[in-house]
């Protein structure tokens, strides 16, 4: 398993989202990072219902969970793992936007 993307930011408790790939070629996307009560934990894939309630779309069982939960910690860094904020300087920064980054 690895993370096949991964975008950084705070959108409420979110703190990232994350695309993973396993081993046979299957890219599943929007796992996200939650900042909890209780420190992060990885949240899986879900959709929204016509009430504004969300339900998971994807399931894994209880080892597979820590495993992705062990490899977005790593990718994310060591401020997650600790429950710590990650800590933005101004080299974190992304260099802005110009003509040549437009994809089309």
């Amino acid at each position: 398993m690895q993370i096949e993307r991964m975008n950084k930011g705070q959108w409420g408790k979110v703190r990232a989202f994350f695309d993973l790939r396993t081993e046979d070629g299957l890219v599943v996307k929007g796992f996200k990072i939650v900042q909890g009560s209780r420190g992060p934990f990885v949240g899986m894939p879900s959709q929204r219902n016509g009430e504004g309630e969300y339900f998971d779309t994807v399931f894994a069982e209880q080892p597979v969970k820590e495993e992705i939960t062990r490899v977005a910690m790593e990718a994310y860094g060591s401020e997650a793992v600790q429950g710590a904020e990650p800590a933005v300087t101004p080299d974190d920064q992304p260099p802005p936007f110009d003509d040549d980054d437009i994809p089309f």
